[in-house]
């Protein structure tokens, strides 16, 4: 915990749920270094931890009387943040799928094709989100932004061959986690319903 930056006690964060303007902003201003450096840690680049932040920040500020616990406020937040930054993975994953689809290829999709999508876009974002941050950065700027190796490496201080060789990591680590997930949905699918005996059709 940052002994230099406390969160906000529970007085304090009580007497905000319970309307007080002054107290509110004092939980707001006493979170926000907390907040940036969750964002920081789970974002993909300085940016977007600074937009998570601030979104999350007011969330706090309009939702705390959605808060059940005051001592809670950590874990609340550290979930807020995280989620804003997977929502803006999963932006970043469909504007470039959208980007790099071929004209033709463009009629309105069926309403399945739609839902899949969407739970395609789902997964890989929550695969990239769940690398660890220096794999995160490397894959999203080079394979989602679509930024040029030089740019990369120099954006994040890596030489050439260094910024590739994280980059191979990144990728492997994501097909990993994409390949899991592909085996848990098969053998969800293969799994009997407990109880029925019916064989398949």
């Amino acid at each position: 915990m940052n002994q230099r930056f406390p969160w906000p006690d529970e007085r304090l964060i009580k007497a905000a749920q319970n309307g007080d303007v002054t107290s509110l902003t004092t939980v707001v201003m006493e979170s926000q270094p907390h907040v940036r450096k969750f964002a920081l840690s789970l974002c993909a680049s300085p940016q977007d931890a600074e937009d998570a932040a601030q979104e999350a920040l007011i969330i706090l500020y309009r939702k705390i009387g959605t808060l059940r616990a005051t001592g809670a406020l950590a874990s609340w937040m550290f979930r807020i943040v995280r989620n804003e930054c997977l929502r803006q993975v999963r932006l970043l994953v469909a504007r470039r799928d959208e980007a790099s689809a071929e004209p033709e290829a463009c009629a309105e999709p069926s309403a399945e094709e739609a839902v899949l999508y969407r739970l395609e876009v789902e997964r890989i974002a929550a695969a990239v989100s769940a690398l660890p941050r220096d794999q995160r950065q490397v894959l999203i700027m080079r394979d989602v932004q679509g930024l040029s190796g030089r740019t990369v490496a120099h954006a994040l201080g890596l030489s050439t061959a260094a910024m590739k060789s994280r980059l191979h990591r990144a990728r492997a680590a994501l097909r990993h986690a994409l390949e899991a997930t592909d085996q848990s949905s098969d053998q969800a699918v293969d799994r009997p319903v407990e109880g029925d005996s019916r064989p398949w059709p």
